[in-house]
């Protein structure tokens, strides 16, 4: 059967035009005249019977239907550049990819450092990370999992998708040494009185850990607050405060003695860390990156 699919030089053409919606713009990007963009652009309305573009005073804008489509067919002509960009590097029958999204301090702590141990036993599968910190349609993207730090109801709730838990996530606060005497752990309550670096997006986890320990905390939401764990992990290095970061982000640290266990009182979260995926059945290079990351998982724990 005969794909309704307008001509693919027509479709760059679109897209172009409406990045800058511009003709003038969209004819400079692809080396063609004004009028050659214009042309495309009236026979890809033809093809589709609606109106894609209005005239302004300044040139021209995308419809409504225009917008609607033009989000659509880059997310399609981004897929296609990626699947081709890995056909061209491609050097097995068994190879492939993987795009990921995946939270990034997590990515990059845990993640990256093991990656070569992957590859050396898959080295026709590369694996492209972003960062995403929120579910998402995987429909709308081009993303074929994601590694995603959440609750058990949360996961749950991500319509359309399987999990699989790789690791439950345990805190604790760390600090340099120098805040503490002797650089030694401390009693919880001591904690309480030091000052607490908080995550912008997990502003109730000290309070959390403080209620764990029945201690009366009530700076518990008080502190400067960072938006990734790898930052508030290098404000602690510095001596700016205590954080209370996931253990298997901060190993490095720990074992260079930049950071340091500020109380041994350790909170077990509902939160883990999950390899989400559609609710398909995998590509071999995606089969193969999930068995590997749960071997890994296993070890670490």
């Amino acid at each position: 059967m005969r794909r309704r699919i307008p001509p693919l030089d027509t479709l760059l053409c679109f897209d172009a035009a409406a990045r800058h919606e511009s003709y003038t713009r969209a004819a400079q990007e692809l080396a063609l005249t004004q009028s050659a963009v214009s042309r495309r652009i009236a026979a890809l309305e033809s093809f589709l019977g609606v109106a894609l573009f209005r005239r302004t005073r300044h040139g021209v804008a995308l419809t409504p239907a225009g917008a609607a489509y033009a989000r659509q067919m880059a997310l399609r002509l981004a897929a296609m550049e990626r699947d081709t960009l890995d056909a061209m590097a491609r050097t097995g029958e068994g190879g492939g990819a993987v795009s990921l999204a995946a939270v990034p301090t997590f990515a990059t702590r845990w993640l990256l450092p093991r990656l070569p141990a992957f590859q050396a036993l898959h080295a026709d599968v590369q694996i492209h990370i972003e960062t995403r910190t929120r579910p998402f349609m995987f429909s709308d993207t081009e993303f074929d999992a994601a590694l995603y730090a959440g609750t058990p109801a949360q996961v749950a709730a991500w319509a359309g998708t399987r999990a699989q838990l790789l690791m439950h996530e345990d805190v604790a606060p760390v600090c340099s040494p120098v805040l503490l005497p002797g650089g030694k752990p401390v009693a919880p309550a001591s904690i309480a009185r030091l000052p607490l670096l908080q995550q912008s997006t997990r502003p109730d986890m000290w309070a959390a850990w403080f209620d764990a320990q029945r201690v009366q905390a009530p700076m518990a939401r008080s502190g400067p607050r960072y938006e990734l764990f790898s930052m508030t992990a290098v404000a602690a290095a510095q001596g700016m405060g205590v954080a209370l970061v996931p253990l298997l982000l901060v190993q490095d640290e720990l074992a260079r003695g930049d950071l340091v266990l500020a109380c041994r009182r350790v909170l077990h979260a509902e939160r883990g860390y999950y390899l989400v995926t559609p609710d398909t059945p995998p590509r071999p290079a995606l089969a193969a990156f999930g068995e590997w990351l749960a071997v890994q998982a296993g070890a670490a724990g």
